[in-house]
């Protein structure tokens, strides 16, 4: 069945268990997996700087497993089921059973994440528009730059006067209205940004 059928919120209503074989799927994949250098470089950022926001598309919640906190997640998290009818949310824990139904009000649980056809989790979108349209430096990475509306977070932002700069391994749509493009792999560009700055710091 392709991706964009069984990641959709047609599924859900059709065929919720089919929809659930196949997020407890992508979650077995990604218990054995570990947060990357980037990962690990933007969690540093949010204890060096006073004001710092991350705004992420990703539902595989490495970067909280990299240490980051307050993650704005734009696409939910696969991490997480969520009740039908009140909403009530629940942790997935590794390893342990994946919770089958709302303890509140007894209808079935669904991931939490967004399908194919929905919208954009409540509140998510404008905590990370107002987080744009507020910062001095917008840092654009790893994103192809085509989905919608995420991909219009660092126009809000060069448009309110940030400095936006791209690191990705090749350029994307969004790369010509960017400040600064770096290109390469995030796990290798971040942690030279790091280097540098503390190399204007001590003068070393």
């Amino acid at each position: 069945m392709p991706f964009d059928v069984i990641s959709s919120a047609q599924m859900v209503q059709r065929d919720l268990p089919a929809v659930w074989d196949w997020f407890d799927y992508r979650r077995d994949l990604l218990q054995a997996l570990q947060p990357n250098a980037a990962h690990l470089e933007i969690a540093a950022w949010g204890n060096l700087f006073p004001e710092f926001t991350l705004v992420t598309q990703n539902i595989d919640g490495l970067h909280q497993k990299a240490g980051s906190r307050d993650v704005i997640e734009l696409h939910g998290s696969i991490w997480r089921a969520r009740c039908l009818s009140c909403r009530a949310r629940y942790q997935i824990v590794p390893h342990a059973r994946r919770p089958d139904a709302c303890s509140d009000c007894g209808d079935y649980l669904r991931p939490d994440v967004v399908l194919f056809g929905e919208m954009l989790p409540e509140h998510a979108f404008e905590r990370a528009a107002e987080a744009a349209a507020n910062c001095d430096l917008c840092f654009v990475i790893g994103t192809s730059g085509l989905v919608y509306p995420a991909a219009g977070l660092p126009q809000l932002a060069r448009a309110s006067g940030a400095f936006v700069c791209e690191v990705n391994p090749e350029r994307t749509p969004l790369s010509d209205q960017c400040d600064a493009v770096l290109m390469g792999k995030a796990g290798d560009v971040l942690p030279l940004l790091t280097r540098v700055k503390d190399h204007e710091a001590t003068g070393v």
